[in-house]
């Protein structure tokens, strides 16, 4: 089902999944890559929803952004670098509020799961945001390109004030995200006893569980992610 709603002064959209039967149940908003939201965050939607979750897919496009093309990854890292994090971040404050008060999920609890540059916001939003009991990021960038007013913090400094237990996934192969940034979120974390676990896949690289890229599509590496994340999703969110 499409779904709109507001965002401060804009309406933003996205696609609402939920079981069928059961209600109400917990939610999960899922935040998309960079080319918006598409056929593997529908797939995801359902797949949390066949588990027993209501699923928010947000589109971050909503006001008509436009990421460009595969053929100009410069031109789309450019792009990915002035999407302004507090407006995406209202936005997400936004769909968790939208999402809590569904008559699906009538103020149970509510999750977030973000892939690649959903994965950032991800981790920005478990320390920024209200209203969130779990974190799931896959492949999420720990490091902006440079800091600037669009982009005001790394996602690794921003949890220290991290508000849920997080589970991330990394691929030990990503070329996007340094096995030493990864080293150093679990050293931080550690030190500072958060509540956060992440799991490195070898073999994997970015996007790793994103079947529309064949190239990048690791089906060991993804089912094990899902089947952490959904056992995950159900312990935070449940109890």
């Amino acid at each position: 089902m499409n779904v709109r709603f507001a965002s401060g002064g804009d309406e933003i959209a996205g696609a609402l999944q939920a079981p069928d039967r059961g209600l109400p149940r917990p939610g999960v908003v899922i935040i998309h890559d960079v080319w918006g939201l598409y056929e593997p965050y529908h797939a995801a939607a359902e797949r949390l929803a066949r588990a027993g979750f209501v699923a928010l897919a947000l589109d971050l496009y909503a006001r008509g952004e436009k990421p460009g093309s595969p053929a100009d990854m410069p031109g789309v890292m450019k792009f990915l670098h002035r999407l302004p994090d507090r407006r995406v971040l209202a936005d997400i404050q936004a769909a968790i509020d939208f999402l809590a008060a569904r008559p699906e999920v009538a103020g149970r609890k509510v999750g977030i799961t973000g892939f690649c540059m959903g994965g950032k916001y991800a981790f920005l939003a478990a320390s920024r945001c209200r209203g969130l009991s779990a974190a799931v990021p896959w492949y999420g960038m720990l490091h902006a390109a440079s800091l600037d007013d669009a982009n005001p913090e790394h996602a690794l400094d921003a949890i220290r004030d991290l508000s849920c237990p997080l589970l991330a996934f990394f691929g030990a192969e990503d070329a996007l995200i340094p096995l030493r940034d990864v080293e150093e979120l679990r050293a931080r974390a550690k030190a500072a006893g958060l509540p956060l676990e992440s799991v490195i896949y070898t073999g994997a690289g970015h996007a790793f569980a994103n079947e529309s890229r064949p190239e990048a599509y690791r089906a060991e590496a993804a089912e094990d992610a899902w089947r952490r994340a959904l056992a995950f999703l159900s312990r935070e969110l449940e109890g």
